[in-house]
């Protein structure tokens, strides 16, 4: 389940709620902004796959429970955000541009360390996103749809939190085998969130 298809179905991007590190919960006002029957959409809602749970609550805010929130890096996105003006130095963590193109640049190494260290290309299995860090960027990464579409989307504050979130990730759940560890598919699911990291993220390849 996507943020794209839930709004294929709602008619908008819904909009990530809480951290993700139990549950991974999106709502909806469109009913209630719009006069539609709640429990019509919700129902809509209800039978498309990896929905775990949905709720009306009030006069038609849509709570939605999704099951695997991995699944929203299957593909590439379709758009990025543009860079902001950010100064190139300093090049410490006190220069939010620093941090973002360093996130960058350590996702884009990420992709060339599993080749060598020969990581399956194939079989992505987005269930395995279930620690806590990557829960952490993957609920960053549902707010893109939504803002892309926003007026004011503000893209320096969204770029820095992705980079952070990032960054711990790729200190405390290494997407690459560390000392003996044998390459398997919790890698090749690490490995996909880095390679959508770094196409969000703007900045170098090499730092």
């Amino acid at each position: 389940m996507t943020p794209e298809e839930l709004a294929g179905v709602l008619g908008e991007p819904p909009v990530p709620e809480g951290t993700w590190e139990r549950e991974a919960v999106y709502v909806s006002a469109v009913a209630l902004r719009r006069g539609l029957p709640a429990e019509e959409l919700a129902a809509r809602v209800r039978r498309l796959g990896g929905v775990a749970s949905v709720e009306v609550r009030g006069k038609g805010f849509l709570r939605i429970v999704v099951s695997t929130p991995g699944a929203l890096v299957a593909a590439e996105p379709m758009e990025v955000p543009p860079e902001p003006g950010w100064p190139d130095f300093p090049r410490t963590w006190d220069n939010p541009g620093f941090v973002v193109r360093y996130g960058h640049a350590r996702a884009r190494a990420v992709r060339r360390w599993a080749r060598e260290l020969g990581v399956p290309v194939g079989g992505f299995r987005p269930e395995l996103l279930d620690d806590p860090c990557h829960r952490r960027v993957l609920r960053v990464l549902a707010e893109l749809p939504g803002r892309m579409e926003s007026r004011e989307p503000g893209w320096e504050t969204y770029l820095l939190r992705l980079a952070l979130a990032y960054h711990d990730a790729h200190e405390r759940a290494p997407a690459v085998p560390v000392g003996d560890e044998e390459p398997g598919p919790v890698h090749t699911a690490r490995v996909r969130v880095a390679e959508v990291v770094g196409t969000v993220l703007p900045g170098p390849d090499r730092l």
